[in-house]
């Protein structure tokens, strides 16, 4: 009967209701282009619960963070993530806004800044034909930038109950000295900063090597900074101050103690909500205590070991002290051996 009636409607309200379904389908099934921006990290809700900010250096010579380096040229399709944001900047997918010195980034319509004034403030060598701007792949800075300023977000969601870390912007910083290693004498020039949600599908698609052993193995550079796979220094904490650590702590090793300070105060906070995980304190205690018995085991052997060689020592040291002295008392005199039954007779003499 359906076919029926399918083949008696006219062919014009036939091709209409194919396209309707057509298009439906076309809004409710997603493309190849829409699986690959969807596996991005969870944004940070507005109403977190609570929140630590914190603003970190992460230095590109370091091994952990060599991925978001090379190649420093781009060579076989692959590219680093300077060259890979600076292509983004020029092709105008991405914004940038201006990076002021002790002030915190800005994300409002009127601190953007464009890539060619960027371009012009940096040295960058670029070609301009009316609107299309182009730069060489020579051109781009890409093995200046060795430092990265990264704001994060430890904050804890109540809809959820978890904790979580998130990226929330970027700023690369732009290096001009003499050598491969960043030191204090080198000119750094922090660029602009990235708002990580803008950038952050791109980097879904974005695929970096993941180890120096095994070179198949392959991340996206969402995913190293959603598995906060980078390694960085606190350089500063939101605060009532706005003061950054080395404003405050003037030695190397005042720093790091700051630093660690801070760390701890964020596990401090987690333990302080969720309590000890009993499983592992119970797990740690186990192998505590096995690891006590086997060394009172130890050092019970060694007592026993070192009390019987004293014994043995001891005993043959009694045993030559003995025979020592058998041997140097002198033999006693005997009286004479009476022979048979003879006897021995004194005649007096008389006078």
């Amino acid at each position: 009967m359906l076919t029926l009636s399918a083949v008696a409607q006219p062919p014009a309200r036939r091709r209409a209701e194919a396209e309707k379904t057509q298009r439906s389908a076309s809004q409710t099934t997603p493309t190849g282009s829409a699986y690959r921006d969807f596996p991005v990290a969870p944004t940070m809700p507005d109403d977190a619960a609570w929140r630590r900010d914190m603003y970190l250096s992460i230095n590109l010579t370091r091994e952990e963070n060599a991925a978001l380096y090379y190649p420093v040229t781009p060579q076989e399709g692959r590219m680093n993530l300077f060259t890979y944001l600076f292509k983004l900047m020029l092709r105008g997918q991405v914004k940038a806004y201006d990076y002021k010195p002790n002030r915190d980034e800005s994300f409002a319509d009127d601190q953007r800044v464009s890539v060619v004034d960027l371009m012009e403030r940096f040295q960058i060598p670029f070609e301009k034909k009316g609107e299309a701007v182009r730069v060489l792949d020579a051109d781009i800075p890409s093995d200046q930038v060795k430092l990265y300023y990264v704001k994060t977000s430890q904050y804890f969601d109540q809809h959820t109950a978890t904790f979580r870390s998130r990226v929330t912007a970027i700023c690369p910083v732009l290096q001009r000295g003499s050598g491969d290693d960043i030191t204090d004498t080198d000119l750094q020039f922090p660029m602009f900063w990235l708002k990580y949600s803008d950038i952050a599908p791109y980097l879904a698609k974005h695929v970096l090597m993941a180890s120096s052993v095994n070179n198949a193995a392959t991340m996206t550079t969402e995913d190293f900074f959603s598995t906060a796979a980078y390694k960085g220094d606190i350089i500063k904490t939101a605060n009532l101050q706005d003061r950054y650590i080395s404003e405050y702590c003037p030695t190397d090793e005042d720093r790091q103690r700051e630093q660690r300070r801070i760390e701890r105060e964020v596990v401090d906070f987690q333990d302080r909500v969720w309590g000890r995980d009993s499983v592992a304190m119970a797990k740690a205690a186990a192998e505590k205590a096995a690891a006590d018995s086997i060394a009172a085991a130890q050092a019970t052997t060694k007592r026993t070991s070192s009390a019987r060689r004293r014994g043995t020592t001891g005993t043959a040291s009694s045993t030559d002290s003995k025979e020592t002295k058998v041997k140097e008392q002198k033999p006693k005199t005997q009286a004479p051996r009476r022979s048979g039954n003879a006897s021995l007779s004194v005649r007096r003499q008389r006078h």
